[in-house]
């Protein structure tokens, strides 16, 4: 029998309809003649499984089905591609959890360190990962601008702490940008913000997964883009050159590859993640965030390295969904 698999998309994040398209974009990849498959809207207490003629069919919370004309679907395996709360963050983890219903991302506590990008980045740092210079601001803190400017210098990101986008993101050039940036950041469905010191270099994006069977280490995406840093524009509105496999020395990428191993094995993550970095001066390898739902989408980073390592989507995912009941 075909298993049922739901694809989990939506959230409660500015990236809401982003996840929709990597909805989409997964559905179109999964082998159909294998699976039944499902798209599964999550938005607030608002659950509901897409089916055909765009109609829908609302999802019963207490054991996550859902019926299909007479039939009632349980999903055997879910492939989560929210970005954003509650996906990236182990809160639906833990409600697939208490169902015993396995799914494509790491477990909570993963989740919920790689979503908080200051925490992952202290943890990481522990272990000898390189990482930028950065402070936390909590909802109710202030900060002073020569405080900010003496730690971390300018320019620099002040960013949402927690979170899987690129809104509420500003490149702080003077002193007189940093509160009102530290305001936009904090309006951002989060009571976290993070001050990063800027790096100059260029900036790479690789794919990475594990299986029992083997380990696969994607060629690596070059990112230019044509604003001032990869902003929502540069990753959904084609406002940037991706470059794959990316211009580096071979002994760079393999030294990337490695770093990505090395943390896959330490955080014990689980299906397709991604790691982002800049290289600066002297080849110093240095790490931006690490993505564990990335967009799914045609033109998407994923799909772009799975092409050029020569291998076809279809089979990625089917090897990823089989990994947990082989």
């Amino acid at each position: 029998m075909k298993r049922n698999i739901a694809i989990i998309a939506g959230g409660d994040s500015s990236e809401h309809d982003v996840s929709l398209r990597s909805a989409q974009g997964i559905y179109s990849f999964m082998d159909k003649e294998r699976y039944n498959v499902y798209i599964v809207e999550v938005t607030g207490l608002t659950w509901k499984a897409h089916l055909e003629n765009d109609t829908y069919s609302t999802v019963d919370k207490n054991d996550f089905s859902f019926q299909v004309g007479d039939n009632k679907v349980k999903p055997d395996y879910c492939y989560i591609t929210i970005h954003g709360t509650p996906g990236e963050n182990g809160l639906f983890q833990g409600y697939l959890d208490l169902l015993r219903i396995p799914y494509s991302t790491s477990g909570v506590l993963v989740e919920a360190l790689t979503f908080n990008k200051f925490t992952l980045n202290q943890y990481l740092k522990s272990w000898g990962v390189s990482v930028s210079e950065s402070i936390l601001i909590r909802k109710g803190q202030t900060i002073s601008n020569e405080e900010v400017i003496g730690r971390v210098g300018l320019p620099c990101f002040i960013k949402p702490n927690a979170g899987g986008s690129s809104f509420g993101v500003t490149k702080v050039k003077t002193p007189e940008q940093i509160q009102p940036a530290i305001e936009l950041a904090m309006k951002e469905k989060g009571e976290e913000v993070m001050i990063e010191a800027f790096m100059k270099g260029i900036e790479i994006s690789c794919g990475h997964y594990k299986t029992k069977k083997h380990e696969v280490a994607l060629p690596i995406t070059e990112v230019v883009p044509a604003n001032e840093f990869f902003d929502y524009n540069a990753k959904y509105n084609g406002e940037v050159q991706e470059i794959t496999p990316a211009r580096l020395p071979q002994d760079v990428t393999d030294r990337v590859h490695k770093i990505n191993s090395a943390i896959y094995q330490i955080l014990g993550a689980n299906g397709i993640i991604r790691m982002d970095y800049i290289i600066t001066e002297g080849n110093k390898i240095n790490l931006l965030e690490i993505n564990t739902t990335p967009g799914m989408t045609a033109t998407s980073f994923i799909p772009q390295q799975v092409r050029a390592a020569g291998m076809d989507m279809k089979d990625v995912l089917t090897e990823i969904i089989e990994n947990q009941f082989d």
